[in-house]
């Protein structure tokens, strides 16, 4: 159990070396990304990583994200085939994480991979994030900064009211702008999309030249993000609602009178940023029930509905 006052860095050359100094002394340290706060451990240490999922009470088949400086680094941790390649320079930095075969001496703990002979390898589009990375010099395994299971992170705020007592520190770097996680892709063989997330299916294809096959098996996770049941409010959630029954809050979509609104431009950008801060947000009402609006099965909108199917699961 980490210290009751949690450590909040700003996020400059000096708060950048004191959250680089926690990382060497294998603590653990949450930054922000442009898709969310990440929980972020040196990816070489078994214990600091065995950290992450003891604060998260995360399940341990799950695999984490390795973050990375550049293209360059994620080589020596990964093999990259021609596709991946082709992916890493269209989307990189950017929301995108690559499943890859981990190299023999990559030095990644088992733990990250969880058992497996690939690696989840992303390079943040954060300038926090980016000076995080050079300062410490080294891969990072981040997850998302919140409970398992819970709503993501999009502030500071969200990360100490989940994870005070757990972790070590955080570094403020205001709000993060695309405000869903990175779409998983793996490359390992045929493309497939193993998670919907901040960069559009449509955009990925079209860089490919393909279509992606969709791997999202709950039972068996490749890559975070794939449990049936995570990114939970305490409320229970009904989906594609077109008004709220008595008793529930509506997060709407779009021109519609809601408690809350996603977007009311109905702008997926927009609502893909506002969507973990309005859940938190339901949860600070102390929502028991919340009717969602219907959302648009593409682009962005695709991410969205995907947390949210998840969001309203049985648990």
């Amino acid at each position: 159990m980490k210290s009751e006052q949690l450590l909040v860095l700003r996020p400059d050359v000096a708060g950048l070396e004191k959250a680089a100094g926690i990382l060497q002394g294998g603590g653990l340290v949450s930054f922000p990304t442009e898709t969310v706060y990440g929980l972020g451990a040196d990816a070489r240490n078994d214990r600091a990583v065995a950290g992450i999922f003891e604060a998260k009470g995360r399940p341990q088949f799950n695999p984490l994200i390795v973050h990375v400086a550049d293209i360059a680094e994620a080589q020596t941790y990964c093999a990259f085939n021609d596709l991946a390649r082709q992916l890493a320079q269209a989307f990189w930095p950017g929301a995108l994480t690559l499943v890859l075969p981990v190299q023999a001496d990559a030095g990644i703990s088992k733990l990250v991979t969880a058992g497996l002979d690939t690696l989840a390898i992303r390079v943040p589009d954060h300038p926090v994030a980016q000076g995080l990375l050079a300062k410490f010099a080294g891969p990072v395994a981040a997850p998302s900064a919140n409970p398992s299971g819970k709503v993501s992170p999009t502030t500071a705020a969200h990360v100490t009211a989940g994870l005070a007592r757990r972790i070590d520190a955080v570094v403020d770097g205001g709000a993060c702008a695309v405000g869903v996680e990175s779409t998983i892709v793996s490359c390992v063989g045929q493309p497939a999309l193993l998670r919907a997330g901040g960069i559009p299916v449509e955009a990925l294809e079209a860089c490919l030249g393909q279509s992606l096959l969709v791997d999202e098996d709950p039972e068996k996770p490749t890559a975070p993000g794939q449990l049936a049941s995570h990114y939970a409010p305490r409320g229970k959630v009904r989906l594609n609602a077109a008004y709220a029954k008595v008793g529930e809050v509506l997060l709407g979509f779009g021109p519609v009178e809601a408690d809350l609104n996603l977007s009311v431009a109905g702008d997926l950008t927009e609502a893909a940023a506002q969507l973990f801060a309005c859940l938190h947000a339901l949860d600070a009402m102390g929502a028991a029930a919340i009717a969602v609006s219907p959302i648009p099965d593409r682009g962005l909108g695709r991410a969205i509905n995907d947390r949210l199917r998840r969001a309203a699961a049985p648990r």
